[in-house]
């Protein structure tokens, strides 16, 4: 898996720390975390993110390379209300992904369901398993498992 998804935010830990300290939701200037799963399934690799209430319509994905970079946004309420209890972050949801050359960035199929991200990034073709046929002098062909 390591070559599938490398990390690349050293600081997300400190931002979470951060966030529950000094409290308030993302901005644009420090954005909130996104939770995610990852896992290889055969020759496709899964990446879930979990935005609930979170509309489709605020839901950014872009690719550069092999960085992957999911935004989102989750507005705030109205300043009329009096709020009891404010435990769910609002405002700017942002997470990159720093990809594994074995992945097929071109072929990315995205959905979003009930709140939950989904990416479906197969596995490149020359990254694949393959055999390779050796000829011999005078003897017959092999096949080797490259």
């Amino acid at each position: 898996m390591a070559a599938m998804l490398m990390r690349t935010d050293p600081f997300r830990d400190l931002d979470r720390l951060t966030q529950q300290v000094l409290g308030g939701p993302g901005t644009r200037a420090r954005p909130s975390v996104m939770p995610m799963d990852a896992w290889r399934e055969g020759d496709t690799f899964h990446v879930e993110f979990d935005l609930p209430g979170v509309s489709s319509d605020s839901v950014d994905l872009d690719v550069e390379r092999n960085v992957v970079t999911v935004r989102a946004e989750r507005a705030a309420l109205d300043g009329d209300k009096e709020m009891l209890a404010a435990e769910r972050p609002r405002g700017v949801f942002s997470r990159q992904l720093v990809l594994g050359d074995n992945l097929d960035t071109e072929r990315i199929d995205a959905n979003y369901d009930a709140g939950v991200l989904t990416l479906r990034i197969p596995v490149a073709e020359r990254a694949k398993p393959r055999k390779i046929e050796i000829a011999s002098n005078g003897r017959g062909r092999q096949a080797i498992n490259a």
